[in-house]
């Protein structure tokens, strides 16, 4: 094998071996903390009521209107907010656009500058910027990654987010009713089958940090364990002041 080959192949192994994880977490982040968010709260909503010694019934509706209430109001915050920064990127965009169109020349220096700025030669980051401004469309991607930071083909849409909260946080906050209505009738199958989701949810995270798998769930149950402790205990204490 020649030493063009080789060079090759190691190349291609280096580029094969050398990937990072998705350290913005992409869709895996909000959606296990959709589901987290869904399962310590209604966890914690249903045992706070259970230590009041209520009715199963009670306990019940409880969870699924914390079920509802929990999911419409993600849905609603998740809409707004990312609505509200789409808007505002895209009026930044709209800046952009027009300085392009009205200053071409001072925002090809502008971009000159930033390449000068990070180590480039003076005169091949002029002659870049001086290509890369050719097509205006070209340069506004370029302006707006190096400037804001961001890609205006990759923007959030508010009507997925706001559906992917909506789903997330009410399949984690089904668990602890879910015992319930398959015929259930203690409190003991739905905190189980939550803490259990608790250390899924918390392993799956794992995916997107430096911990083991085992830590982040066991984390994540200790957590939300503690969360359904306390409640339950401020429901027996607050029962008992009320009954």
């Amino acid at each position: 094998m020649s030493i063009i080959d080789t060079e090759a192949t190691l190349h291609e192994a280096h580029r094969d071996n050398h990937t990072h994880r998705d350290v913005n977490g992409g869709w895996l982040r909000p959606a296990v903390f959709g589901a987290m968010d869904g399962l310590v709260s209604n966890l914690a909503l249903m045992t706070g009521v259970a230590g009041g010694a209520v009715s199963q019934q009670t306990i019940v509706i409880t969870g699924l209107a914390g079920l509802a209430a929990g999911a419409f109001s993600m849905a609603a915050g998740e809409y707004t907010s990312v609505a509200a920064q789409r808007e505002l990127v895209e009026a930044e965009l709209d800046v952009e656009r027009r300085e392009l169109l009205r200053n071409p020349k001072d925002e090809e220096e502008e971009l000159a500058a930033l390449y000068e700025a990070r180590g480039v030669d003076p005169a091949l980051a002029r002659e870049v910027a001086r290509q890369l401004s050719r097509d205006p469309e070209q340069a506004l991607e370029i302006h707006a990654r190096e400037e804001l930071g961001i890609d205006p083909g990759d923007l959030p849409s508010p009507a997925v987010a706001a559906a992917s909260s909506f789903g997330s946080f009410a399949l984690g906050a089904l668990l602890p009713v879910l015992p319930y209505l398959l015929g259930a009738s203690a409190l003991w199958p739905a905190v189980l089958l939550a803490l259990l989701g608790l250390f899924g949810c918390g392993a799956v995270v794992a995916r997107v940090t430096a911990r083991t798998w085992w830590f982040s769930g066991l984390r994540q149950l200790a957590l939300g364990g503690a969360a359904a402790g306390v409640t339950y205990a401020l429901g027996s204490l607050f029962g008992a002041a009320v009954g």
